[in-house]
């Protein structure tokens, strides 16, 4: 195992830890979301927020509880929730997604992730956008390659991935809501990926050895209960030469556990992000490191390290939002439960600005890592499958009635208000012919092995 203090010292020496934001190697002018399409998106919203139910109210205030917890500590968690707390956790993460989703859709976080700051005069889409280019052009992705996007959202990065190079992403998301979202609008898009509903954290990845090109993930590994393992199952399904490209929230130096204000912070910011867990820069790149992956970058993406700016602008406007939506809760004018989600969803911000400002954490730290080109061989017996894994890990093709499956839900769920999407932050841009059937259209995303298909895997297939 690979010693923390001499990864990082490494890693110091390989790359430049206090670098400058990434840089733009696209060369593709940023796109800008339409103030229209956004409109739509934001009023399709607001009309699903209208429609909640109490108990879909209920179950989205009671998934807080889950960020009281800590992935490192075991004991609390089975105390709070019982010895099945990871289905429990699931069921928590979909409540509270799938109405978050649609509150962060009102305003300027449709694609759910405050960005790093790579523009200080720029707004939150256009950050959003830049930092997305940024990703297209480290992971140096071959024509017609495949990506793997774990915690997809409602697939607007996707989108924007696939429209920058032409590559079929598939994604994986726990909330069937934005899923279901996502395969709509990837479909409307005329675009070739494919969005599956599943828990990340229940390993292992239902997808072939080194099938993929190249792995982002925004934010979501806060969410992963074992990322040293998750880190080991994508080394197994990509390529000789991919490259991974992540973006998360990571406590920093200037944290002290020991510090009764920083527990309190921290207490405070991780119902606000959604963190269960709690990485630092060095904890992760080693759990990487001895996945196999080289470290070739890890520094905080936002310029001058801080995410603040961009965090006081999301507040100010849900703020001023939620002043509306009070005032016309009070005159009767929207059901009572818009100023219990307003009041929850602006609650708290202060820390998080406060934390940010100290660097004591941030949602905008990034790790690039790449899988060698030529494997040394000691590689090879330590990311290994067991037994058990390997056989769990088989890729059979899917049974005849999956695409029927798929088509199923993908109907059922654009006929369901909460899920199907008339706009979007991304414009209408189709990927280049390279990476479309000549037959179809689209191409085909991959295929599911069976008893994923059979179980808690349930495919939506934009392409259908």
């Amino acid at each position: 195992m690979v010693a923390r203090d001499k990864l990082a010292d490494q890693v110091a020496e390989d790359s430049d830890m206090d670098a400058p934001p990434l840089e733009l190697t696209s060369g593709r002018k940023v796109r800008r979301p339409r103030s229209l399409q956004r409109m739509e998106t934001a009023l399709h919203s607001f009309r699903v927020l209208r429609g909640l139910t109490k108990k879909q109210v209920d179950n989205f205030l009671n998934s807080y509880v889950i960020y009281d917890l800590d992935w490192v500590d075991e004991g609390q968690i089975i105390e709070v929730l019982g010895p099945d707390y990871q289905k429990q956790i699931g069921e928590c993460l979909s409540d509270y997604y799938s109405v978050l989703n649609h509150l962060c859709a009102i305003g300027e976080l449709e694609k759910m992730y405050i960005p790093p700051v790579m523009d200080l005069h720029a707004n939150i889409p256009t950050n959003q956008s830049l930092y997305e280019e940024s990703i297209t052009g480290e992971l140096q992705l071959p024509m017609k390659a495949k990506v793997l996007d774990l915690g997809c959202g409602r697939g607007r990065v996707a989108a924007h991935i696939s429209m920058l190079t032409g590559a079929s992403v598939t994604g994986l998301n726990i909330d069937s809501d934005q899923v279901a979202s996502a395969a709509a609008f990837n479909k409307e898009q005329r675009l070739p990926n494919g969005f599956f509903r599943a828990d990340f954290n229940d390993l292992p990845l239902p997808f072939p050895d080194q099938y993929f090109d190249g792995f982002y993930q925004i934010q979501a590994f806060s969410l992963c209960k074992d990322i040293g393992k998750m880190c080991r199952k994508l080394y197994r399904v990509l390529k000789p030469g991919a490259r991974v490209s992540l973006l998360d929230w990571a406590q920093l130096d200037a944290y002290n556990d020991q510090d009764p204000h920083h527990r309190v912070l921290m207490r405070r910011i991780k119902p606000l992000i959604g963190a269960i867990g709690t990485p630092t820069p060095e904890s992760l790149a080693v759990d990487l490191e001895n996945a196999g992956f080289k470290v070739l970058r890890m520094n905080n993406a936002s310029i001058n390290g801080l995410q603040s700016p961009l965090i006081e602008r999301a507040d100010g406007y849900f703020r001023m939002a939620r002043m509306a939506v009070l005032g016309l809760v009070k005159l009767g004018l929207l059901p009572t439960h818009f100023k219990t989600l307003f009041n929850r969803l602006t609650q708290d911000c202060d820390a998080f600005v406060q934390a940010d400002r100290a660097r004591l954490i941030t949602t905008s730290y990034h790790w690039l890592a790449e899988k060698p080109r030529k494997i040394p061989s000691d590689k090879n017996v330590a990311t290994a499958p067991t037994a058990q894994e390997s056989a769990s890990e088989s890729t059979p093709d899917p049974p005849a009635s999956l695409n029927a499956v798929a088509n199923e839900e993908l109907s059922a769920s654009s006929r369901r208000t909460s899920v199907s999407e008339v706009g979007s932050s991304e414009p209408n841009t189709k990927p280049p012919s390279s990476a479309i059937s000549e037959s179809t259209g689209i191409t085909e995303p991959p295929p599911l092995p069976q008893e994923a298909a059979k179980a808690e895997y349930l495919p939506i297939a934009s392409q259908l």
